[in-house]
């Protein structure tokens, strides 16, 4: 009995179950849709895919580096104590290895190509697992890439800076980033429509606090918040936590001119909606009748 990709497509519907397990079920059940549910059934693909509803906002970021590329991915599941598995671990480790030896993959492509990895891992740990994110730096010539990942998988950072950069300078930019979540490398950097918008919001700011001050005081007032705004954005221009004496450029000049090239920040977890458990309202529902 034929099948067509609708029929993949039909059957991953109705299990959840990835493409290329749903395609092996068609082929191993002669196209029979009934079949092929029951298929995956037995092979416990089925039971693993009715977790895909459940929020996944834990997990860990963890970096990776081969030559001169160097990854950081965010990998989720539903708990810590999962989180800190070594069979979710280790699926993360090789996620990450799968990107440095795939470049320029799309997160789309890597969830398809590490399904039947991930379906293994879900079985095991009896969690749904979502690959979330990845960026990928490959340093030209002689730059240098320092990463760093805090508490654990909780955080990770990966910057490029320019060659000849010492490693403990690339470190202790990383650790910066990690502490003050810098948001850009310097003020060339910030979007005109972020400045436009936050001088926006001092100017009202300003004249909500006092209305009867005059307009050149108030644009004096308004230059001096928003070079605030860039000492708390902008990397360079942020106080180092090692030496609040001098700002992170200070500190670059101090050690032969390095420069910032790139960076990238992840905490883990963030912007995914956690579920908000209410224990009265789950033991009423148990003994309701």
């Amino acid at each position: 009995m034929a099948f067509t990709s609708k029929d993949v497509m039909d059957l991953r519907q109705k299990t959840g179950v990835g493409m290329m397990d749903c395609k092996k079920a068609l082929v191993a059940t002669d196209g029979d849709m009934d079949k092929a549910i029951e298929y995956l059934r037995e092979k416990g693909l089925a039971s693993s895919a009715k977790k895909e509803s459940r929020i996944a906002a834990e997990g860990i970021v963890l970096d990776a580096t081969k030559g001169n590329k160097s990854v950081l991915v965010e990998v989720n599941c539903e708990t810590d104590f999962v989180a800190k598995s070594d069979a979710f671990v280790a699926f993360t480790k090789d996620v990450a290895n799968y990107v440095l030896d795939n470049p320029g993959i799309s997160v789309e492509d890597l969830i398809a190509a590490k399904e039947q990895a991930k379906a293994e891992v879900v079985l095991k740990v009896g969690e749904k697992i979502s690959i979330r994110r990845y960026t990928l730096f490959e340093a030209e010539g002689e730059d240098v890439i320092d990463t760093y990942i805090h508490l654990g998988g909780k955080m990770g950072v990966m910057v490029e800076m320019s060659a000849g950069t010492p490693k403990q300078v690339a470190h202790d930019v990383a650790l910066q980033i990690a502490a003050m979540n810098a948001q850009y490398v310097d003020r060339t950097q910030v979007p005109q429509e972020v400045v436009d918008k936050e001088m926006e919001i001092l100017r009202i700011q300003a004249q909500n606090e006092d209305s009867s001050k005059p307009a050149a005081i108030i644009e004096k007032m308004l230059m001096g918040r928003i070079n605030k705004f860039y000492k708390e954005t902008c990397l360079v221009d942020q106080e180092f936590v090692k030496d609040p004496s001098m700002n992170i450029g200070a500190y670059l000049k101090q050690n032969g001119g390095a420069k910032i090239i790139r960076f990238t920040r992840y905490n883990m977890g963030e912007g995914i909606e956690k579920r908000q458990d209410n224990l009265a309202e789950e033991i009423a529902k148990m003994t309701q009748n």
